[in-house]
């Protein structure tokens, strides 16, 4: 070995092992590594930031804003209210989610999948009371393995065809993989349904303020508009309805207030006094398609910028005190609106400008942000924060589901890259207003994006140094000694160990050449050994940075480094155990 190729291992050993120990944030780790190689010389200075470039950033990064963008449309409300009355145990929740991103995933790009599911996993975490922990890994893991049924599941496949086709001139249809894909797949869901309890429960993401505050039981009032889901029900069958999530505390019709009896009917034009969680009370307004009474007014002109919606505390200095939205002139003088009030110990009835504030009482008001804040102030209120509650705000319904439809189609027919396809919805979704610009430069995960950034040209030294080369001559030798199914493993094995270092498509170019070549040697046809190239690749379950995926549930679910290793690990071995004879099954030497 000469002395880079010793260098760039020892790099990559002391990056490991500092990952393992968790002292060090995981971005720091990366940027730590990425200096070291730099002094040492295995990274050029003119390569040092060409990892920001990669493609694998701006997947990531661009995925995060989907996903902030499908769970704001309100269509993962409608979707797991109805999933959520008929599976109730954290086991088959676990099993639902991990079989529609696993199939999901054969169908379109696995992080495509995984980006439109993981707010359902969010949503049924929270109303589970459990960590999104304990769903978000098990359904990266599970992403992954659909990927391998089909072509277009994962980049791997579709490298390893064309190689096939550069040495017998026929490459892998779209379902060649399906066969050990789906074996494999079933497997690891089985596998991911008991197996869950490997990862700790204690992990959560950093709360924020808003999150530690978690003001519950506002009071808001919204008009039953036409077409709305709950004209002709009870008010009993509403309750139940949304599982007592809300309450209707008042109902005001033509004009008359009256506290509403269970059997009473709800009629189009109704005002309903709504009590609750301000997430279940926007879940019920967006499902129900509710019109929020606060809010037919319209912003003073001229009043640009941001519409959203901020949480604040009456102080008690405020003139706000022992007055009324409506008496104060709120909207007319402020050019802001209020609406929703939470007041400690009391469950308030009235409609929500006609409440006499106190001091300590918690609020929503809406309007332009920067106009908002500036208002503040003068109101003697404290903001709170700036949580992502977004009664009143305006949803896209079903727009961004078909921007991330239509992009998973755009790279599933190849008619553009995956980071293109996903950088221009998370612009078009952006631009249609469907995601707020704040929220969506909110929901990057940046740590892991500067993590991703740094590590790329420190993993990319193996190649540059000719340590992989030198690997591939090892395997090689070594390879030549075994039986078909050892030698089978042994590739498989080697691709599952250098995927967290290279990403899986540059996994795939260095391995499946050396896979062809040795395959050829020992007078065996390629196809098992550029599938085991394929499975390896693809089947990174011991580190967040081996595949997107994995990192792309790094930040959400609260994990540490080790935490992917005590699930991946067993599963890990059982791809290969459970693989291998089923690759030599179905591409026989």
């Amino acid at each position: 070995m000469t002395l880079p190729q010793i260098l760039s291992i020892t790099v990559l050993i002391g990056m490991m092992l500092l990952f393992i120990w968790g002292r060090l944030r995981y971005d720091l780790v990366a940027v730590t590594a990425l200096l070291a190689a730099l002094a040492v010389g295995v990274v050029k200075p003119k390569d040092a930031f060409s990892g920001f470039s990669d493609d694998i950033v701006i997947i990531v990064g661009s995925a995060l804003v989907m996903s902030a963008a499908v769970q704001r449309s309100g269509v993962i409300e409608r979707v797991m209210q109805i999933t959520q009355r008929r599976v109730r145990r954290i086991r088959s929740q676990l099993l639902l989610l991990t079989t529609s991103v696993a199939f999901a995933s054969a169908l379109v790009k696995n992080i495509g999948a995984l980006a439109m599911l993981m707010p359902a996993a969010m949503q049924v975490a929270k109303k589970s009371d459990t960590s999104p922990a304990v769903f978000l890994m098990p359904m990266a893991f599970a992403s992954l393995l659909g990927g391998l049924i089909t072509l277009v599941g994962t980049s791997p496949n579709i490298i390893v065809s064309r190689v096939r086709e550069e040495i017998t001139g026929q490459p892998f249809g779209m379902f060649d993989y399906a066969p050990v894909g789906l074996g494999l797949t079933v497997m690891g869901l089985i596998f991911l349904r008991f197996g869950y309890r490997l990862i700790p429960r204690d992990r959560r993401a950093t709360a924020s303020l808003g999150e530690a505050l978690d003001i519950q039981d506002y009071v808001t009032e919204a008009e039953l508009a036409e077409g709305s889901l709950a004209i002709g029900e009870t008010v009993e069958a509403f309750e139940e309805r949304h599982e007592q999530e809300v309450a209707i505390t008042a109902i005001l019709r033509r004009g008359m207030r009256s506290t509403p009896h269970r059997q009473t009917p709800l009629r189009e034009g109704d005002v309903l006094i709504l009590g609750g969680a301000p997430d279940a009370l926007e879940r019920v307004i967006a499902i129900d398609g509710l019109k929020l009474e606060g809010l037919e007014r319209e912003l003073p002109e001229g009043a640009g910028g941001e519409v959203g919606v901020i949480e604040a505390v009456v102080g008690n200095e405020s003139p706000l005190i022992g007055r009324t939205a409506i008496g104060i002139g709120l909207h007319e003088q402020f050019g802001i609106n209020l609406i929703a009030v939470s007041r400690h110990g009391a469950r308030l009835a009235k409609r929500v400008g006609r409440i006499a504030l106190q001091p300590g009482d918690a609020i929503l008001l809406q309007g332009p942000l920067e106009l908002v804040f500036e208002q503040l102030s003068a109101l003697g209120c404290l903001p709170l924060a700036q949580r992502q509650l977004r009664l009143g705000s305006v949803r896209k319904g079903l727009l961004p589901v078909a921007i991330l439809a239509a992009a998973m189609i755009a790279t599933a027919t190849g008619l553009v890259p995956v980071a293109v396809a996903f950088f221009a919805a998370a612009a078009l979704v952006i631009l249609t207003g469907a995601l707020p610009v704040r929220e969506a430069y909110e929901h990057v995960e940046w740590p892991i994006l500067v993590m991703l950034g740094a590590l790329i040209p420190v993993s990319d030294s193996l190649r540059t140094t000719g340590t992989s080369d030198l690997i591939g001559e090892w395997l090689s030798a070594l390879a030549a000694t075994l039986p078909p199914w050892g030698a089978v493993a042994l590739i498989l094995v080697a691709a599952m160990a250098v995927t967290p270092f290279l990403n899986n498509a540059a996994t795939v170019l260095v391995m499946a050449p050396i896979a062809a070549t040795f395959a050829s040697g020992l007078g065996y046809r390629p196809e098992a050994f550029l599938m085991a190239t394929a499975v390896g690749a693809g089947c990174d379950f011991l580190t967040p940075i081996g595949h997107q995926c994995n990192t792309l549930v790094l930040g959400p679910g609260g994990y540490r480094f080790g935490d992917y290793a005590r699930l991946g690990a067993p599963l890990s071995v059982l791809v290969v155990l459970v693989g291998t004879p089923l690759i030599l099954m179905v591409w026989p030497v």
